[in-house]
């Protein structure tokens, strides 16, 4: 891949990863919940599902997905339901369970945490097609293929994993001060709880 062409897809990358979206709440949840260091498994598990999309594109199925309303409609309305279930779970945690739910949620297992990211990201059917539209902007057919899909998926999960952690993880930090009251408790569980929500009602009706 050229350099010039490589700048132009870590350009891209890091306005796609700095765009709010469910991975972003997400690791911002887990970062005020589960410590800042923590909230690093569940950015591995949204890297493991955008590498998963990658490869879905890369073999063909993205387009299988995006030409059929059943396929794209079933993962669409079930990762809806996901990110409503988890925001109606902390709209409605109560202060002293959501410092008990915190709590456990800091002696969470890490790979409980990793799979949380990996089924908000995965179950996003738009991302599929998403990638579908923005890969072949950057693949060259009579160039080595693996290559250029290695260094595409490399510099997208790079990037993102930077921007999550030292961006929307760090900025989670600064609400920690609330979660010491229990006011700080329910506005910040309120606001959380509501996008989670919101993302999801968004994914279930923007075609």
């Amino acid at each position: 891949m050229e350099f010039s062409l490589w700048l132009a897809l870590a350009g891209a990358g890091a306005l796609i990863s700095f765009t709010p979206g469910a991975g972003a709440i997400n690791t911002m949840s887990n970062s005020l919940n589960a410590g800042f260091r923590r909230s690093m498994w569940g950015i591995l598990g949204q890297q493991a599902a955008l590498v998963v999309h990658v490869l879905i594109v890369a073999l063909g199925v993205g387009v299988l997905v995006a030409s059929s309303p059943v396929a794209f409609n079933v993962i669409r309305y079930a990762g809806a339901a996901y990110l409503v279930y988890l925001g109606i779970r902390q709209f409605l945690s109560k202060p002293t369970a959501a410092r008990e739910e915190a709590a456990a949620l800091r002696d969470e297992p890490g790979w409980s945490i990793f799979r949380r990211g990996f089924w908000v990201n995965l179950l996003n059917p738009k991302a599929i097609v998403f990638f579908l539209a923005f890969t072949p902007q950057f693949i060259r057919p009579e160039q080595p293929l693996f290559t250029q899909y290695a260094a595409l998926t490399a510099t997208i999960v790079v990037i993102d994993i930077l921007v999550m952690w030292f961006f929307f993880a760090a900025a989670a930090r600064s609400f920690q001060r609330f979660t010491n009251t229990e006011p700080g408790q329910i506005v910040l569980s309120r606001v959380f709880g509501a996008l989670f929500v919101g993302v999801g009602i968004l994914l279930a009706l923007i075609h």
